[in-house]
C-alpha cells in the first residue's frame, strides 16, 4: 500500500500524509526541495520521501500503487501523471474545475483496458455535493433536474495565497458561468442566480453560480439532463457580479492573465478561523413526475474534509476497492465515501 503524495509539503499534502499514515498506508512524500522534504517527514513522524525532478519517469520505475496528485495545476499534470501509473497502479487528484477534470475523465477506456482506477475531485469540492446527489438518486430513475450548492467553510492559516490557488479562481473567471441544459453544456452568467440559504444548523450561507466541478460531476453522477451549480466562494454583492464578466473578457488575455495570477499568488492571506461551524454540501433532485428530494452533507473544515477524503480514496484504492476506470469519487466508491471522510448527510423530509 505505497502511496506516493505528490506535493507533501503543503498544508494539504501534509494532512493527506497523516490521515494516510493512520489509516494503514505507507505515505511517501515526493518533491524537488530535499530539505523542506526532510523537515516534513520530521515533522510528521514519517521515513519514506523521495527527491524528484521527473514524476511521470519516478513513477514509471518505482510503480507506487497510488499517487494522489497535489501540486495543483491539474489541467497541464493530472494527464501525464496518471498515465504514468498505467498499468495497474492508480491515481488521485483534487480538481475541482471543467478543464482538469474533463481532461482525467477522457482517459477511461485507458484505464479500464490496464486495469487502473483515476479519481479526480476527491476532496470536498465535487465530492460535498456529488455525495448528496448519489444519496437522493440511488435505487431511482434518472432524474429530470439536479440543483447543488458547495457552501465551504475553511481556516485561513496565512500566507502567500500560491499560484496553484491562483490559477484555479482565474480560470473559473475566465471560463464564465455554465450550466447543464437538455444534457449539453451552455454558457450562462457569472455568479448567476445568487441565493442565500437556511442551513440545517439554523445559520445562513450565500452562494451564486460558479463554472465548477460540482456541475459536471452532479450531471455524471444523476444522468440529469438539466444541472445548476452554485457556490458560496462566488460573490453575491450586485455591484461585483455586473463586474465579473467585463473582469472574466480582460483575464482572457494571455499576458493580463499572467499577470493576474503572479499578483494574486502573491498576496498574503492573514490567519482567521473559519466562518461558519460546519461546511455544507446541498442538492436538490427533481423528478419528472414532480417528486423532489433535497439533502444536505454536513462537514467541518471543507479543507480538513477534503484532506481525509483523499487520504480514504487513496487507501481504497490501495486495498483494491476501485473499478478500473476514471471517475470522480462517488462515481468509484460510492456516496458513503462521504461518510467515511467524516461527512454527515442531513436528508429533508418531503
Amino acid at each position: 500500500m505505497t502511496i506516493w503524495i505528490l506535493g507533501a509539503t503543503g498544508r494539504t499534502g501534509r494532512e493527506i500524509a497523516t490521515r494516510v499514515a493512520a489509516r494503514g498506508g505507507t505515505p511517501v512524500l515526493v518533491g524537488r526541495n530535499a530539505d523542506r522534504l526532510g523537515k516534513t517527514a520530521a515533522d510528521l513522524g514519517l521515513d519514506d520521501v523521495l527527491v524528484t525532478g521527473d514524476l511521470p519517469g519516478a513513477i514509471a520505475k518505482y510503480r507506487p500503487t497510488v499517487v494522489v496528485n497535489t501540486i495543483g495545476g491539474y489541467a497541464e499534470t493530472a494527464v501525464p501523471i496518471a498515465r504514468a501509473c498505467l498499468p495497474g497502479g492508480h491515481y488521485v487528484d483534487l480538481a475541482n474545475d471543467l478543464v482538469a477534470m474533463p481532461r482525467l475523465l477522457a482517459l477511461h477506456e485507458e484505464a479500464v483496458a490496464a486495469g487502473s482506477t483515476f479519481v479526480t475531485g476527491a476532496g470536498f469540492g465535487v465530492l460535498g455535493t456529488e455525495a448528496v446527489v448519489a444519496y437522493l438518486s440511488a435505487a431511482r430513475p434518472t432524474p429530470s433536474q439536479v440543483r447543488v450548492d458547495a457552501l465551504p467553510s475553511v481556516a485561513i492559516e496565512g500566507g502567500r495565497l500560491g499560484e496553484a490557488l491562483a490559477q484555479s479562481i482565474v480560470s473559473g473567471l475566465t471560463s464564465g458561468g455554465l450550466r447543464f441544459e437538455n444534457g449539453q453544456m451552455i454558457p450562462t452568467r457569472l455568479a448567476a442566480d445568487p441565493r442565500e440559504h437556511a442551513l440545517p444548523d439554523g445559520q445562513t450561507a450565500k452562494s451564486a453560480g460558479a463554472p465548477t466541478g460540482e456541475l459536471l460531476a452532479a450531471h455524471l453522477s444523476s444522468g440529469a439532463p438539466d444541472v445548476v451549480a452554485t457556490s458560496g466562494l462566488m460573490p453575491t454583492a450586485r455591484v461585483v457580479r455586473a463586474v465579473l464578466p467585463l473582469a472574466g473578457s480582460l483575464l482572457r488575455i494571455p499576458a493580463l492573465r499572467r499577470f493576474a495570477v503572479r499578483r494574486m499568488a502573491a498576496i498574503e492571506a492573514k490567519p482567521a478561523p473559519r466562518p461558519r461551524e460546519h461546511s455544507w454540501g446541498h442538492a436538490v433532485v427533481t423528478w419528472a413526475d414532480g417528486t423532489t428530494r433535497e439533502g444536505w452533507l454536513r462537514a467541518g473544515d471543507a479543507m480538513d474534509f477534503t484532506s481525509s477524503a483523499a487520504a480514504e480514496t487513496a487507501v481504497r484504492l490501495a486495498r483494491g476497492e476501485g473499478r478500473a476506470g476514471a471517475y470522480t469519487p462517488a462515481q468509484a466508491l460510492g456516496a458513503e465515501l462521504a461518510e467515511a471522510a467524516g461527512g454527515t448527510f442531513v436528508i429533508c423530509q418531503p
